[in-house]
C-alpha cells in the first residue's frame, strides 16, 4: 500500500511521462466557433482569479459582459437563527420518536422556505455591467471566427469586411490585473468604432471621468439586507492613428490603426466585514499600472504566468481528432463519433475554468464561476456547499494546480470564525458550523428553510479539503497554520452527537440527505450515511493531523471513543447502500443528489479489496438513481463510475454530458 506521498510521485511521474510522451497539437486547447453567441451558453469566459468577462464576438456590436469577484448582494452580516435551541432539542426528540413529519413541520415554523424579513438566506453574487463596442459597417461579415486558446487564456475573434481582416483579443491579465481587449485590422485607419457601458443593478451611472469612460454603481439589496458593495469600472482606450471623441457617455474612435482598451474594476469591499475601501481609487490604480504598457509586452507577461500553472500536466487520449470542425459540431456529433480529443479539450477546460476564477489570494470560485450575467441568478450564483462548492476544487491537487486552492482555505478560515456563533447559539456548542450555504459575508445558518437548511454538514464537508491539500502537498506549515480549524470542526461534533434508541450509536440530528427526502415529502431525519460518513473523516483528519504535528493525545483518544460508536454504512433491502439510517431507499428515486455515495468519493471509505459488500452496494444504489440528470450530478457520476472501476461506464457519462447545453430555465437536463 503506498502512502500520499509516494501516490504523488507516482502521479507525477505518470504525468510527466504523458507529457514527454504527447505533445497536443496547438488547435486541441481551443474551443473555437464558426460563428458569434447568440445567448450567454454560448459566450467564451476570461478571468483572472479577480475579475471575469464573457466575450460574445459579434462583429457589428460586441458584448463583454464583466463581473468582480466581491460584487455582491447585501452587506455585512451572519444569518443565524436567533432563540431556535428549543426547538432543536425538540426536533431530535420528535426525530428519535420517529414522528418525522412533525419534527420538519416544526422546523419549517422556526426556519420557513422564505427567509423571515429578520433573516436571510445568503445574498447574490451580481455583475458589474456591460461593455459594448460598436462597428458600424460590420454587419455583413464573413470569413468568421473565434476562438478560446486556452493554452494562453486569450479569446480572439477575426472576420473580413469588404475585403479587410478584422481581429480583436481579449484577455484577463494575471499580473496587470486588468482586462484588455486589443483591436486591429490589416489595414490601416480601418478601426472604428463607438463605446458604451450600462449595468443592470438599480443605482448605475456611465460618464466621462479624466479622459476615461466611468460606470458606478452600488449592488442590489435583497431580502432585508441593503445592497452597500460600490463598483467603479474605468475604460482606458489608447489608439494608434485616429481621433477619439466623447459625449456624455460614449466614446468614440474614428480613423485608427489599432486600439487597446484597458478596464480597471475597484470596488469598496475590504473582507466580509469591512466595506472602507474606495472602489473610484482601486480602480484608477490598476489603470496606472497597465495603461502604459504596450499590449504584446503585458499579453507576453500574462501568458507567462498562467501558463506557469497550465502546462504543469498534459493528457491525451487515442483516438478520432476532429479540431478541424467547430466546438459546438464536435460536441453534437461526441455521441455517434470516437471524438476522443474533445475528452482532452474537456479535461483541460476545467483546468482552465480554474484558474481563471481562484488564482491565490481571490475569493473561491462560486456556483457561476465568476461569470454571472444576471441580478438574480440561479442559486444566487453564491457557494452551495452540499456538493457544488466543493465539486469546483477536486481538480485542484490531482492536476497539478495546489495553489487554486488557497481562495477556499481562505474562505473556510472566515467560516471558522463566523460558525462559532452558529455553532453557540444555534447548538449550543463549541467549535464551527456551516450548513449547506454561505455566501461573500461568511453567513453560516440554515439557508431556504428547514427543508433544505438544517444540515449542520458543510463545514465538515470544506474540511476535507485542508486535510486532502495536507496529502497531496506534505505542507506541515499549512498544516499547522490550518488544524486549529480542523480541531474545532471535530470539537463540535463532539458536542452535538446525540445517541439515537435503537442502537445506541451517535448521530447528528436534526439533518437530513442533501436535498433529498424519505416518506413522502419529509427531509428530516437523524444520522443519514452522508453525515456518519462525513463525522467520520472531520474526526479521522483530527486525529491524524494532531499525530503528525504531535499534540493533542488526549484530545486524540476522546474522539477515537466517539468514532467507534459512528453508525457503520450498511446495505438495505433492495442490495443498495442506504441513504438513511432505517431501511428507506426506493428503487426508483432519481434525485440529483445521491449523496450517501460520498464514502465512495471524494472520500475513500469504500473499496473494492477491503469491503466488497458496500462497493456492490454502492454500484446498485447508482444503478438506481441512472445516468442522466442535471450537469454538475453527471460529472459526479462519472468519478464514481470511475471509482467503481468501470471506465466504460465513466465514459458513457461524460457522452451523457458532452451534450448541446439546454436552453430550458428549469428541470434536471445537463449538458
Amino acid at each position: 500500500m503506498t502512502n500520499p506521498f509516494q501516490r504523488k510521485f507516482l502521479l507525477t511521474f505518470a504525468l510527466t511521462l504523458g507529457s514527454s510522451l504527447a505533445v497536443l497539437a496547438q488547435n486541441d486547447l481551443k474551443l473555437w466557433y464558426d460563428k458569434p453567441a447568440s445567448n450567454w451558453n454560448e459566450a467564451l469566459p476570461i478571468g483572472n482569479g479577480r475579475l471575469a468577462a464573457m466575450v460574445f464576438g459579434n462583429p457589428s456590436k460586441e458584448l463583454i459582459q464583466l463581473n468582480e469577484e466581491t460584487v455582491w448582494a447585501g452587506e455585512p452580516g451572519n444569518n443565524v437563527v436567533e432563540g431556535l435551541y428549543p426547538a432543536i432539542t425538540e426536533m431530535r426528540s420528535l426525530i428519535f420518536q420517529g414522528k418525522y413529519k412533525e419534527a420538519q413541520e416544526l422546523g419549517l415554523s422556526k426556519i420557513p422556505r422564505q427567509a423571515a424579513k429578520d433573516n436571510n438566506y445568503g445574498m447574490q453574487y451580481q455583475p458589474v455591467g456591460n461593455l459594448f463596442l460598436s462597428f458600424p459597417g460590420h454587419e455583413n461579415a464573413d470569413s468568421y471566427y473565434r476562438d478560446l486558446d486556452i493554452q494562453n487564456a486569450v479569446a480572439s475573434v477575426s472576420y473580413k469586411v469588404d475585403g479587410v481582416t478584422f481581429r480583436r483579443e481579449v484577455l484577463a491579465s494575471f499580473p496587470d490585473d486588468v482586462i484588455v481587449v486589443r483591436l486591429t485590422a490589416d489595414k490601416a485607419r480601418k478601426i472604428n468604432f463607438h463605446a458604451v457601458m450600462n449595468s443592470p443593478h438599480k443605482s448605475w451611472e456611465a460618464s466621462r471621468k479624466d479622459g476615461m469612460m466611468s460606470l458606478t454603481g452600488v449592488s442590489s439589496s435583497v431580502d432585508n439586507k441593503t445592497g452597500r458593495v460600490k463598483f467603479n469600472a474605468l475604460v482606458h482606450v489608447k489608439s494608434e492613428g485616429g481621433q477619439s471623441t466623447f459625449s456624455k457617455d460614449t466614446m468614440k474612435i474614428s480613423g485608427a490603426n489599432s486600439a487597446t482598451l484597458y478596464i480597471s474594476i475597484g470596488t469598496n469591499f475590504v473582507n466580509y466585514k469591512d466595506l472602507s475601501a474606495n472602489a473610484e481609487a482601486r480602480a484608477l490604480s490598476f489603470i496606472k499600472k497597465a495603461g502604459n504598457k504596450k499590449y504584446k509586452n503585458l499579453k507576453k507577461a500574462h501568458t507567462r504566468q498562467y501558463r506557469k500553472y497550465f502546462d504543469r500536466m498534459s493528457f491525451q487520449l487515442a483516438g478520432n481528432q476532429q479540431t478541424a470542425k467547430p466546438t459546438d459540431q464536435r460536441v453534437r456529433e461526441f455521441a455517434s463519433g470516437n471524438d476522443l480529443g474533445l475528452v482532452n479539450l474537456y479535461f483541460q477546460f476545467g483546468r482552465y475554468l480554474l484558474i481563471s476564477s481562484s488564482t491565490p489570494g481571490s475569493q473561491p470560485a462560486n456556483l457561476q464561476g465568476k461569470w454571472n450575467d444576471k441580478i438574480s441568478p440561479p442559486w444566487d450564483s453564491k457557494y452551495t456547499i452540499n456538493i457544488n462548492t466543493e465539486m469546483n476544487y477536486w481538480p485542484a491537487e490531482v492536476t497539478n494546480l495546489s495553489e487554486m486552492h488557497q481562495p477556499l482555505f481562505s474562505m473556510i478560515k472566515d467560516l471558522s470564525v463566523t460558525g462559532r456563533e452558529s455553532a453557540q447559539k444555534m447548538y449550543r456548542a463549541r467549535g464551527w458550523v456551516v450548513h449547506h450555504n454561505t455566501d461573500l459575508w461568511r453567513i453560516t445558518g440554515p439557508v431556504d428553510g428547514a427543508f433544505y437548511g438544517m444540515w449542520p454538514m458543510g463545514g465538515a464537508w470544506l474540511s476535507q479539503h485542508i486535510w486532502q491539500h495536507f496529502l497531496y502537498t506534505g505542507d506541515k506549515t499549512f498544516l499547522k497554520e490550518y488544524y486549529p480549524i480542523l480541531k474545532e470542526a471535530a470539537v463540535f461534533y463532539k458536542d452535538v452527537l446525540q445517541e439515537e434508541p435503537v442502537n445506541k450509536w451517535l448521530v447528528v440530528a436534526p439533518s437530513m440527505s442533501p436535498e433529498n427526502s424519505h416518506q413522502g415529502n419529509v427531509s428530516m431525519t437523524a444520522g443519514t450515511t452522508m453525515d456518519n460518513q462525513l463525522v467520520f473523516d472531520v474526526l479521522s483528519n483530527a486525529i491524524r493531523a494532531a499525530e503528525f504535528l504531535k499534540t493533542d493525545a488526549n484530545f486524540s483518544d476522546s474522539l477515537e471513543v466517539i468514532l467507534s460508536r459512528i453508525p457503520p454504512m450498511q446495505i438495505g433491502q433492495h442490495g443498495q447502500l442506504q441513504e438513511w439510517l432505517q431501511d428507506l431507499d426506493r428503487p426508483n428515486d432519481k434525485h440529483r443528489h445521491i449523496s450517501h455515495l460520498y464514502g465512495l468519493y471524494p472520500s475513500n471509505q469504500v473499496s473494492p479489496f477491503s469491503n466488497p459488500q458496500l462497493f456492490n452496494a454502492a454500484r446498485t444504489s447508482l444503478i438506481f438513481r441512472g445516468d442522466k440528470s442535471t450537469g454538475w450530478s453527471m460529472g459526479w457520476k462519472v468519478n464514481w463510475w470511475a471509482r467503481l472501476l468501470d471506465g466504460n461506464k465513466a465514459y458513457k457519462l461524460i457522452t451523457d454530458q458532452l451534450s448541446p447545453a439546454p436552453l430550458a430555465t428549469s428541470g434536471q437536463d445537463g449538458g
